[in-house]
């Protein structure tokens, strides 16, 4: 188990295609302990490779059953399940994906419990199943996941299924989170794991179980407690251009996603900055002038007292001549103050750890 490492896969910018990419832009105590700083060589730590597609997805492998069979998933820190496409769904986009075979497996036990799943503009419906899951090494046995029977807005997506390393809550299958059972069969010296995402190469990118790993940062991490127990949410003290704030006047929230590509953020925050950087609507889209990026000042976000800018290469993509904005409208929820989404664009520029045990989030700036 000892650095074994299984990589995240980076997958096609659903921006290839604007109609893929306004698809996929919706989609998406226990003890204390001191989280070592010198982990550099720590044998405890388990590394999983994850493939980046175009910045637009970290993808890894993971394995369901006996004899194993192979998908490629999402890790996400937005979700809390686990689900796979089931042999059995006969829906388009399960025709393009990896589906399970129940009865290849010796381990598959079936249930009658039925669960609907909507992410925005997606959605999902299938049933619970136990089975054994590997990432890896890492072997959660009888583990609870959902294998989908129709899938809505998934055709085009560069991954079979998503895995879910949120808080436990009622989730896609409503059971209890892999991250969770792993934790309680003590597999891991601490209970964190963390997210390393390459910037324009396939390989790289990594996500870390049971501690840190220092290469993969500069500096040392600065620590911000999640908002609220129970999701990957903090607190922002406000969003800045040019020493001028255009967003999160009086603070506001934030979920760190590796699930989302993009700056997602409400509707009239959003406008604002897209006005800032002289960007014009396309459609659904908002471009902006090529020739000017390299005068464009960074958007800074400022957590727990800390600046965290993102510059304008970052926070824009080119693409067959345009250069599109990565700040996006985020469908507003009923009572809910102002929230952000601080996807890829975001976590590529800082190395994120999410630490469980301590119920809060590291940020550096990545290496």
């Amino acid at each position: 188990m000892a650095g074994e490492r299984i990589p995240i896969m980076k997958m096609k910018t659903m921006r290839e295609t604007l109609r893929e990419r306004s698809l996929l832009t919706n989609f998406s105590e226990e003890h204390p302990y001191s989280l070592s700083q010198n982990a550099t060589n720590d044998q405890n730590i388990i590394y999983h490779p994850l493939r980046n597609h175009k910045d637009f997805s970290y993808i890894g492998n993971i394995n369901i059953g006996t004899p194993p069979q192979e998908f490629q998933v999402l890790f996400d820190t937005g979700s809390s399940g686990l689900w796979v496409p089931s042999i059995y769904c006969q829906s388009p986009s399960c025709y393009k994906h990896k589906s399970f075979v129940p009865c290849n497996s010796s381990t598959f036990k079936a249930t009658n419990k039925i669960f609907n799943t909507n992410y925005s503009s997606v959605s999902i419906k299938g049933y619970l199943v136990y089975d054994t899951v590997r990432i890896g090494n890492l072997v959660s046995v009888a583990q609870p996941f959902g294998l989908s029977l129709k899938e809505f807005g998934f055709e085009d997506v560069p991954f079979d299924g998503i895995l879910g390393l949120g808080y436990p809550r009622p989730t896609v299958t409503g059971a209890s989170p892999i991250f969770d059972n792993l934790m309680k069969q003590g597999v891991f010296s601490e209970p964190v794991f963390a997210f390393y995402l390459s910037s324009q190469k396939e390989n790289g990118s990594v996500v870390m179980f049971g501690g840190v790993n220092r290469d993969y940062y500069k500096g040392e991490l600065n620590w911000v407690p999640v908002s609220q127990v129970g999701n990957w949410h903090i607190n922002v003290d406000s969003i800045s251009m040019n020493g001028t704030v255009v967003a999160c006047k009086r603070g506001c929230q934030a979920l760190l996603d590796t699930g989302t590509a993009f700056l997602r953020g409400p509707r009239g925050p959003v406008s604002k900055i897209q006005k800032f950087i002289h960007a014009r609507p396309i459609g659904r889209e908002h471009v902006v002038s090529c020739q000017s990026i390299g005068t464009l000042p960074p958007v800074v976000f400022t957590i727990n007292g800390i600046d965290y800018p993102v510059p304008a290469e970052a926070y824009t993509q080119s693409l067959s001549g345009y250069c599109f904005s990565n700040f996006l409208v985020r469908p507003p929820r009923v009572n809910e103050s102002e929230t952000w989404v601080l996807g890829e664009v975001f976590l590529r520029l800082y190395f994120s750890v999410f630490d469980r045990g301590n119920n809060r989030i590291g940020l550096a700036p990545a290496v």
